[in-house]
C-alpha cells in the first residue's frame, strides 16, 4: 500500500486542538490496524524551539534521537505510543536554512532561488520522507489558514494532492465555533470564512473538526456543510472533554472514520479501542485519589511542564487514582518556607528547569521533603539541586552550588564537562560560552542501576534502562564518595555520569537527570513515574 497522507489545518485562530485531533484520528486509524506516521509543520523562523522560552511556546519535547521539537511530539508519542525522531518535526527556519545552504554549495546549478519550486519542493521532499514504511501519515500544519508564514506549507500541501491523486490525500480543517451567549447563538460565519481562505489558496477540505464548548444542533451542522461544500457526515464536532484521551472515543462515536475510509479508499474500519475506554473511565472516575506538591518556577503557563503533567494522569489511570497536582511557586517557598505548601501532600516533585530565579525555594522544598520522609521525585535540575541540598544541609558545604548559578564557586557539586558523547557516539565540545542551541546532552541514552535501589525495582529489576536528557550540567563525581559515605547513594550512571541519586534512610526519594515524562504514554506509563505516584498513594494511606 503506498502511503495515503491526512493533512490537518486550522482557522480562525491558534490553540484549537490541532495536535490532539491529528492525534486521536492517528489513534484511531492505529487500533484499526494501519502503520500510522505523524509529522507537525511549524511555520516559524526558528530552527527548533530550543532556545524559545516556555512562557513563549511551552514546552520544548525532545525525541529518542534528541531533536528539540514542538510539545504536539509529545501528543503524537503519547497518543500512539511510538517513537518518533527529527524527521517528524521541522520548522520554517530549517527549511531555508537548508536552501540556503544547498544554494551555497551550487547544487541549484545557478537558478535563481525561489519560493516556489526551491522551498515547497524542499517542504515536500520531506513530508515524503517522514511517511516511508508508513500506511498512513499524517500532517499538522501549525498556526492558523492565513498566516502570511504558512503560506508555503501550504502551497507544498495543494501540489501534492495533484502529484499523487485524490484518492491518496485528504485535508481536514479544524475550526472554531464561537458561542455567543448574550444572543444565545453559535455562530457559524468564521467557519464558513476560514474555509473561504483555505478554497482561495486552493485546498478544499474535505473534512471539518468544529471546536465547540458544547454540543452541536443538527441543523448547524447541515448549514455548515451546505455553506462549506462538504459531506454532512464529514461535519465532525469536537466538544470540550474532561480529558484529552477522551477526544479519540468522541470522534468514534460520530463514524469519524467513515469518510475518512470512503475519501482515502481504506475499506470498512473498525477500530479496537477497549484498552482505552478502560483508562478514560478510571481518568474521569478514578476510585483513589492522591496529592502531590509540583514545584516548579513555570507557572504561568502550565504548558510548560506538558509531559509531566500527563505522565502523572498516565499513572494516575494505570492505578485508578486521582493525581491531584497542587501547584507550588518556589520563588513563594523562598519567601515564606517549604512548610505551609507541602504539609498536606503525599509527594513532592521538583520539576526541571534552567537560570537561577526560584532555585533556593526548590532547595527548600527538597529539605523538607528529605527531613520529613515524603516521597520525593526530582528530575534532571530536580535531581540536581537534590544533592546540593544534601551537599549543603549534611556534608555542611554551605557554598555548595553548579556552576550555571555562581562559576567561581568553590564546592562545585553541578558542573559542566568539556566533553561527552552524544547520542549518536560522536564526541562533543561545550564550555559555558558554547551556544545555547545544540549544546546540551539530548535524546536517548543508557543507564545502569544498582542493586536493591528504588530506581531499579522501579523498572521491573532491570539492570539497563534507556531514558531521554536534556541539559547542559552535570553531577560532579568529584563529590560521589562523600555523598555516598553520608547517606546519599548513587544508583544510576551513564558513561561515568551520574544519572541517579537517592537517600538510604528515606522511604522513598529518589533524583533522576534524566526526564522520564518523555517516555510516557497513556497505555504505557513511565515506570519511575509510575513508582512514585504508587508510593505517594501508600503514603497517604
Amino acid at each position: 500500500m503506498s502511503t495515503k497522507y491526512i493533512f490537518v489545518t486550522g482557522g480562525v485562530l491558534s490553540s484549537l486542538g490541532k495536535g490532539i485531533t491529528a492525534a486521536s484520528i492517528g489513534t484511531l486509524l492505529k487500533h484499526s490496524g494501519f502503520r500510522v506516521g505523524i509529522l507537525k509543520l511549524d511555520p516559524y523562523i526558528n530552527v527548533d524551539p530550543g532556545t524559545m522560552s516556555p512562557l513563549e511556546h511551552g514546552e520544548v519535547f525532545v525525541t529518542k534521537d534528541g531533536a528539540e521539537t514542538d510539545l504536539d511530539l509529545g501528543h503524537y508519542e503519547r497518543f500512539l505510543n511510538n517513537n518518533l525522531t527529527q524527521n517528524n518535526n521541522f520548522t520554517t527556519g530549517q527549511i531555508y536554512k537548508t536552501v540556503i545552504e544547498n544554494e551555497r554549495e551550487g547544487k541549484y546549478l545557478g537558478k535563481t532561488i525561489q519560493i516556489v519550486p526551491h522551498i515547497t519542493n524542499e517542504i515536500k521532499e520531506r513530508i515524503i520522507l517522514a511517511g516511508k514504511t508508513k500506511d498512513i501519515l499524517i500532517v499538522e500544519l501549525g498556526g492558523t489558514t492565513g498566516d502570511m508564514e504558512g503560506m508555503p506549507f501550504l502551497e507544498a500541501i495543494r501540489q501534492i494532492k495533484h502529484e499523487f491523486g485524490k484518492s491518496h490525500v485528504m485535508n481536514v480543517h479544524v475550526t472554531l465555533l464561537p458561542y455567543i451567549r448574550m444572543a444565545g447563538e453559535l455562530k457559524t460565519k468564521p467557519t464558513q470564512h476560514s474555509v473561504m481562505e483555505l478554497r482561495r489558496i486552493g485546498i478544499a477540505p474535505h473534512m471539518l473538526i468544529l471546536r465547540a464548548e458544547e454540543r452541536i444542533p443538527t441543523e448547524i451542522k447541515q448549514k455548515i456543510a451546505f455553506t462549506c461544500d462538504v459531506e454532512e457526515e464529514s461535519v465532525i464536532e469536537a466538544v470540550d472533554a474532561p480529558t484529552i484521551y477522551q477526544v479519540p472515543l468522541n470522534f468514534m462515536v460520530q463514524d469519524i472514520l467513515k469518510p475518512i475510509a470512503k475519501q482515502l479508499q481504506l475499506g470498512e474500519l473498525k477500530p479496537n479501542m477497549q484498552i482505552w475506554s478502560n483508562l478514560v473511565h478510571k481518568i474521569i472516575k478514578p476510585q483513589k485519589k492522591t496529592t502531590i506538591a509540583f514545584v516548579g518556577k513555570y507557572l504561568d503557563l502550565k504548558e510548560s511542564y506538558k509531559s509531566l503533567t500527563e505522565a502523572l494522569i498516565h499513572a494516575g489511570a494505570n492505578l485508578d487514582t486521582e493525581v491531584d497536582i497542587k501547584w507550588v511557586d518556589s520563588e513563594k517557598v523562598e519567601n515564606n518556607g517549604a512548610r505551609q505548601y507541602l504539609v498536606n501532600c503525599d509527594g513532592v516533585l521538583v520539576a526541571g528547569g534552567f537560570g537561577e530565579r526560584g532555585i533556593e525555594g526548590k532547595i527548600e522544598t527538597i529539605k523538607y521533603a528529605r527531613e520529613n520522609k515524603i516521597p520525593f521525585l526530582g528530575i534532571c535540575l530536580g535531581m540536581q539541586l537534590a544533592m546540593i541540598e544534601f551537599a549543603r544541609n549534611v556534608l555542611g558545604l554551605k557554598d555548595a552550588t553548579s556552576v550555571e548559578h555562581n562559576q567561581n564557586t568553590k564546592e562545585p557539586i553541578i558542573f559542566l564537562i568539556d566533553e561527552f558523547i552524544d547520542a549518536t557516539g560522536a564526541k562533543q565540545l561545550r564550555t559555558t560560552t558554547s551556544p545555547l542551541g545544540g549544546t546540551m546532552r539530548l535524546g536517548e541514552y543508557e543507564c545502569n542501576t544498582k542493586e536493591n535501589s528504588n530506581l531499579k525495582k522501579a523498572y521491573g529489576g532491570a539492570s539497563t534502562i534507556f531514558e531521554r536528557h536534556r541539559h547542559r550540567y552535570e553531577a560532579n563525581p568529584t563529590y560521589r564518595e562523600a555523598l555516598e559515605l553520608n547517606g546519599m547513594e548513587i544508583t544510576g550512571e551513564s558513561n561515568g555520569l551520574i544519572e541517579a541519586v537517592e537517600v538510604k534512610e528515606h522511604p522513598w526519594f529518589l533524583g533522576v537527570q534524566f526526564h522520564p515524562e518523555f517516555t510516557s504514554r497513556l497505555q504505557n506509563p513511565n515506570p519511575s513515574i509510575l513508582a512514585f505516584v504508587k508510593t505517594a498513594l501508600n503514603h497517604k494511606t
